[in-house]
């Protein structure tokens, strides 16, 4: 039996693996911690196996105004955490950090491409990583996470923008790229291998294969029972656009595989296709309840 704390429990992520982790009640005591205010501190940390932080800011605009919230949250609270794990005598430190700490837009990233962020976000993760890692020990392991776009019911960011996107059109652009995603419960799988294993070190969670766009938006139209029509004519005016959602649409980034291993074996739960699906009827659910 091991006994999880999962900081930032209200979160997208944080609420999907406390819900995967509760289905195995006779393998985890799963709590949850509030880190908006300062009642965490106080906290006894020393019954924790493994304490999971998803807490964090993301899909919010970046302006000179917030940069200093992007380091005190994704940074400084991850960092406290940390200590008063490793003093508490706690196992294992789960940190989730982002791709973005690459700053890569293009590209295959290997085992050899050095981190270069170019964002508030990927520098306050880097940064985090790197502070989280001077207390790690012999009897504190920390497991960073780089996960690429984390989609599934109920996520947010490009996701659920590109769904809405595609059921209202009638045509997409077909281009040939390829991305790195990873599944909702895909990476609360990952996490829990983590834990049960009690593994320390850098990890990049992601789906089986590279999910190329165009063929994403035919299984999103598929799944609301739509017919969608691929086509190049729009692509030279994409690569002429210098939008950066847009680019980031259509590029090319990916991990290589040889990186998405993880220490206790398959951890991809379904079939690409069913987790568009999954995710769509959800999507779509939603939308009938907010119109009734």
């Amino acid at each position: 039996m091991k006994r999880v704390l999962i900081t930032g429990a209200g979160s997208y992520i944080g609420s999907s693996l406390e819900a995967w982790l509760s289905r195995r009640p006779d393998s985890y005591i799963v709590e949850t911690a509030d880190t908006l205010g300062n009642e965490w501190e106080t906290a006894d940390f020393s019954s924790y196996d493994a304490i999971v932080h998803v807490a964090g800011i993301a899909h919010i605009r970046e302006t000179a105004k917030n940069r200093a919230l992007y380091f005190r949250v994704n940074r400084d609270l991850p960092e406290a955490v940390a200590r008063k794990a490793a003093e508490s005598g706690v196992g294992l430190f789960v940190f989730l950090s982002s791709m973005s700490v690459y700053g890569v837009e293009e590209g295959i990233i290997s085992e050899r491409t050095l981190p270069s962020p170019k964002t508030a976000y990927g520098k306050s993760k880097l940064e985090a990583e790197e502070r989280i890692g001077r207390f790690a020990g012999p009897g504190f392991k920390v497991a960073v996470l780089r996960p690429p776009m984390v989609y599934g019911p109920g996520c947010k960011g490009n996701y659920p923008r590109l769904s809405r996107l595609i059921r209202r059109l009638p045509v997409f652009p077909l281009i040939r790229n390829e991305r790195s995603m990873v599944y909702i419960d895909h990476l609360c799988e990952f996490i829990r291998h983590l834990i049960d294993a009690n593994a320390g070190g850098c990890f990049f969670p992601q789906n089986e294969k590279p999910v190329e766009t165009s063929d994403l938006a035919l299984r999103i139209a598929k799944a609301h029972g739509k017919s969608i029509r691929l086509t190049r004519i729009f692509n030279p005016l994409i690569f002429l656009v210098r939008i950066r959602p847009v680019r980031k649409l259509f590029g090319n980034l990916v991990y290589d595989a040889s990186l998405s291993a993880s220490p206790g074996g398959d951890y991809r739960t379904c079939a690409f296709g069913q987790s568009i699906e999954i995710s769509e009827r959800y999507f779509e659910r939603k939308e009938t309840e907010q119109k009734e």
